[in-house]
């Protein structure tokens, strides 16, 4: 599912999103269950965002072992929003252990407004929606429930750049992933990078043959070291057989065809 910004914009009605990284997942459920809504993400923020502003990385290092012991789902949103540049990364025994971004006083009232926004229409969207579903599993169990009209769409760890985000993911998993989804019943789509000024990834040639390809420019603003980044050509992998085109992506000054603007649902950072 990675961050699910596809999914929220996929403009289903109903849904089914299903990642291993089971705090993405908490998070979700939580929002679509009213445990974590607008008010109370509002609230909790402000707090720690004075205690923040007033202690510094101590603070941060306490929510960050607190969320590894409980899980909290406030936490989780409070560390991305915190964390050193946006990136999300958790060691081999399943704890977050991505530094703070030296900046206390982070949780400035416009941010906070910004993330209670998004939850709010994150809220709307889930509500809206007839079925929508978030499992914390293995991608081998999504793709085995498929059916011949659902759609799937598949974000992976980018296989030949820094792939650890939650657990690991080797080439032997990318080649799994493209055997398997050659099997699938219906249409999808896989995004992947294609190459930058450095290399090409062979990936896609040797493993994904037969399929449509589009391509766009995409720079990484987020990356745990400055060489990850620069520019990339991001791919779009498309079996054919159904109208599809690429997911646009979200801006929160994006403007509808009416003139009206549309949410940024980019939780996270």
């Amino acid at each position: 599912m990675g961050s699910g910004v596809v999914l929220f914009n996929s403009g289903a009605k109903r849904m089914f999103g299903a990642d291993t990284n089971r705090h993405i997942v908490a998070l979700y459920i939580a929002i679509r269950n009213d445990e974590v809504n607008p008010d109370r993400v509002r609230r909790f923020l402000q707090s720690e965002g004075e205690t923040l502003r007033a202690e510094g990385e101590r603070h941060y290092y306490r929510i960050r072992e607190r969320f590894n012991a409980e899980g909290s789902p406030l936490d989780f949103l409070f560390l991305n929003r915190s964390c050193f540049n946006g990136v999300m990364r958790f060691n081999k025994k399943g704890g977050f252990n991505v530094p703070f971004c030296k900046k206390p006083e982070r949780f400035a009232p416009a941010l906070i407004t910004k993330i209670a926004n998004q939850v709010a229409g994150l809220q709307r969207l889930l509500r809206s929606s007839r079925e929508v579903e978030f499992v914390a599993q293995d991608w081998r169990a999504t793709l085995a429930a498929a059916e011949p009209d659902d759609f799937v769409y598949l974000d992976p760890p980018y296989i030949g750049r820094h792939a650890d985000y939650f657990n690991q993911w080797t080439d032997a998993d990318a080649l799994d992933l493209a055997t398997a989804t050659a099997s699938l019943p219906c249409g999808f789509a896989l995004s992947m990078w294609l190459e930058n000024r450095y290399r090409r990834n062979d990936h896609i040639a040797q493993s994904w043959s037969g399929t449509e390809v589009r391509t766009w420019n995409h720079f990484y603003h987020v990356g745990s070291s400055e060489s990850l980044r620069n520019e990339v050509v991001e791919a779009l992998v498309i079996r054919k057989g159904f109208e599809a085109t690429p997911p646009l992506p979200l801006r929160s000054t994006a403007v509808e065809d009416d003139g009206s603007e549309l949410e940024d649902l980019t939780l996270f950072a």
